[in-house]
């Protein structure tokens, strides 16, 4: 069983509150459990922090039934990965398709046997671990342990939607090593790999901030995500990333701009419109990121050039 603070958060969903005691007596020992008796307040219950690990539905209940609240769950992209287990009287076998189609994972019939209840919940429960730790892979860079490029445009694009909902700033920072190749060509790749790995590590420490984000973009190239930060922010973090790779000391006699490994920062802050009165977009933000990198480079490296498209 998990620790207290890590137990797994069970939804049950029944109009019938003998149903709601009997189950929740049956999971209170191993797991967290919240119970709805309404369609509505399940939904709501679903979509709030922390989410559940698991759904049990009862399908039978009053204005939205189990199918209906399933498929709203599963075409929800916050919700869609919860998985959900019916529990129910209707034992035909058109019901139980119906289920799976509407994207459960599970159907239980009712009077229940809470011996296989418990067993089937707690192999579903291992199913959503082993599911998410893939995906948690999947998102993570192999060299620097830190997220990659396909997290970062994840994570970009719910950070602007999120700055355009609230009128707050966001900035991003587009990084990379300056003068790699040589680095690479005299040092051998495996030095250039363990650079890398350094400089990631260094940068993600100076990140502080709740929200603050980095993520290997490409080769030796890095975006952070500075959700909330103004220009002024921006600049001082980028400063404190520069510094603390300057910090490592990474010996880099081939480079024309320094003795050690140095990088070049982009820099862009941007205030974004609500949807409809802008037709500036996330990815312009990159593109303006990618442009101030390209200033810093031509005017010599080592240094951080910061665009402000709102001035």
């Amino acid at each position: 069983m998990n620790s207290p603070e890590r137990r797994h958060k069970i939804l049950i969903v029944d109009d019938t509150k003998e149903n709601i005691e009997l189950l929740m007596e049956l999971f209170r020992g191993d797991y967290r459990v919240s119970a709805a008796t309404t369609p509505e307040r399940a939904l709501k219950l679903a979509r709030s922090e922390p989410q559940p690990d698991l759904v049990l539905f009862d399908i039978l209940m009053p204005v939205m039934d189990g199918y209906q609240v399933c498929a709203a769950l599963k075409n929800d992209e916050t919700t869609k990965r919860i998985p959900v287990i019916f529990v129910t009287a209707v034992s035909e076998v058109m019901d139980a398709a119906k289920g799976f189609a509407s994207g459960a994972v599970d159907y239980i019939t009712k009077p229940f046997h809470p011996p296989v209840v418990k067993a089937r919940v707690a192999l579903h429960l291992d199913l959503k671990n082993k599911y998410d730790l893939l995906e948690t892979y999947a998102f993570i860079d192999a060299l620097t342990e830190i997220p990659n490029r396909r997290r970062f445009e994840q994570t970009l694009d719910e950070e602007w939607r999120r700055a355009q909902r609230t009128g707050q700033p966001l900035s991003l920072l587009l990084f990379d090593v300056d003068h790699f190749k040589p680095f690479n060509d005299n040092y051998g790749h495996g030095k250039g790999d363990q650079c890398l790995r350094q400089l990631a590590h260094a940068a993600s420490n100076v990140l502080r901030r709740s929200g603050d984000f980095i993520a290997r973009y490409g080769g030796e190239e890095f975006m952070v995500i500075l959700p909330h930060a103004d220009a002024e922010q921006a600049t001082g973090i980028a400063q404190d990333i520069s510094d603390a790779v300057d910090a490592l000391a990474i010996v880099h006699e081939h480079s024309p701009v320094d003795a050690h490994v140095t990088i070049s920062i982009g820099l862009v802050t941007l205030h974004p419109h609500p949807p409809g009165q802008s037709s500036l977009t996330n990815a312009a933000l990159v593109e303006l990121a990618d442009r101030a990198l390209y200033a810093a480079k031509g005017a010599g490296r080592h240094r951080i050039e910061r665009i402000d498209p709102d001035a």
